[in-house]
């Protein structure tokens, strides 16, 4: 009897030994997956901060405007894939063990296909790029939109003008282009972020060309930069840095705004109509009967009025060339302004990439930091040159080029999608990286030689 006992206790402290075992496995399995998941979705989330506000013409690669085949990863991918861990049949273990064998048995190991899609669903992917005639059809759009963001800047930094209300002048923190920026971060809200996907249910181009054409050509990131690097050059430091805290902290109070007013307003169509799926469907229908009727006819319909436009606005601005500089300078910007959306869309292609810094956006940090420098060597070469022609094709290079090509909707959105992630501090840090970076660098190339020369 006594060897019986003496028998049965190694047994069973050796049963106990592998039911630990197993319980330790399980634990550090699912502590690696925990690990993984968080892994991965600060990935993701890094990836979709800075596409928030636009991605370039990689929106044409799938059929929605927003960022459908993005794969994530989640337990639930993991438990869809099981194998079946080979456990030793012991009683003691089963009666022994707080785990039940049927979970042990179950456990799935982490399958890859829930983090990197297929191959054979990447090949279907790539295959369904854009044809030229989208491209075509985003281009004038852009161009189109542009110009409307071009007039619209314009009218609102005359109303609120010196001439008009009273409310913004260049000696001042309170710069022209605050009201621009301020409306332009406002519709972002509605058109750039909470009706983004409706819109691109019935058009892709028209969800482009308001986002990115209209809203970031009505916005001006280079502009307003500039307006502080002129009272800083004139000893006005209090006000060039209130104008910077001033300007951001009202265009991301706008955007915040327009969110909350165009959810309230998204919710009260969806109370008046009988159901969201509704119109849903009608957004659908309409999205399929521009495709199959109506793509070469638009794309026509868009040519005749880009040409129109060009045709109207290089009329004018040689008829008033040598007689009023100011709409002269309205009109060339209007003609060289689709050029800066051009340009600013196809670096937007680069958000969402950069390795471990792909969190920030640097398709439109580099269209903002690239035409603040450039206005700042214009405006150099206007004190330089100093001559009537010469000051108006400057003038209008940095109101429609360089206006159009610098935009604080999109880098306002890219902030606010920061800001509501896990981690807000990068929104800080982007922030500061833009504007930092674009006056320090506009500094350089415009006040010191200005300081150096002697020139007002």
């Amino acid at each position: 009897m006594d060897r019986e006992t003496h028998e049965f206790g190694p047994r069973q402290s050796g049963s106990f030994g592998r039911a630990s075992s197993a319980n330790s496995s399980l634990r550090r399995r699912s502590s690696n997956l925990s690990s993984i998941q968080h892994l991965v979705d600060d990935d993701v989330e890094s990836e979709s901060v800075s596409e928030a506000g636009d991605i370039g013409d990689r929106a044409l690669y799938s059929h929605r405007y927003s960022e459908s085949g993005r794969h994530r990863f989640s337990f639930d991918n993991v438990t869809e894939i099981a194998v079946v861990v080979p456990i030793q049949e012991d009683t003691a273990v089963n009666t022994a063990s707080p785990i039940p064998a049927s979970t042990l048995q179950t456990i799935s190991p982490l399958s890859t296909d829930a983090i990197h899609p297929s191959k054979d669903k990447k090949k279907e992917h790539e295959k369904e790029g854009p044809g030229l005639l989208k491209y075509g059809q985003c281009l004038l759009s852009l161009a189109i939109f542009g110009i409307l963001g071009v007039l619209a800047r314009y009218a609102l930094e005359k109303l609120f003008g010196p001439q008009v209300v009273g409310a913004t002048s260049d000696q001042n923190y309170m710069y022209p282009d605050l009201p621009s920026n301020m409306v332009g971060s406002f519709l972002m809200g509605w058109f750039g972020v909470v009706f983004k996907d409706d819109i691109a249910k019935v058009s892709d181009e028209l969800a482009i060309g308001l986002s990115t054409g209209f809203l970031g050509s009505l916005t001006t990131f280079s502009g307003w930069n500039q307006k502080m690097l002129d009272l800083s050059h004139e000893g006005r430091w209090v006000f060039a840095f209130l104008g910077i805290l001033i300007g951001f902290l009202l265009a991301a109070s706008s955007i915040v705004f327009g969110i909350h007013t165009a959810k309230g307003f998204k919710w009260l169509l969806i109370r008046l109509d009988t159901s969201s799926n509704g119109v849903i469907s009608r957004c659908t229908s309409i999205r399929n009967l521009h495709k199959q009727h109506c793509p070469l006819t638009g794309l026509v319909v868009m040519l005749l009025t880009l040409g129109i436009l060009l045709s109207s606005f290089g009329i004018l601005a040689k008829r008033k060339f040598n007689n009023d500089s100011s709409e002269a300078q309205l009109f060339l910007a209007c003609i060289i302004g689709p050029l800066g959306v051009w340009i600013r869309w196809f670096l937007a292609r680069f958000n969402g990439r950069g390795g471990s810094l792909k969190w920030i956006p640097f398709g439109t940090l580099t269209a903002n930091i690239l035409a603040a420098c450039i206005m700042a060597a214009l405006a150099t070469l206007k004190k330089t040159v100093d001559t009537k022609n010469f000051d108006t094709v400057a003038s209008a290079l940095q109101f429609g080029l360089l206006g159009c090509l610098s935009t604080v909707s999109t880098f306002i959105a890219e902030f606010h999608k920061m800001m509501q992630s896990k981690h807000p501090w990068m929104a800080y840090a982007y922030a500061s990286i833009t504007i930092g970076i674009s006056f320090i660098l506009g500094t350089l190339i415009y006040s010191v030689p200005s300081w150096a020369k002697g020139y007002h």
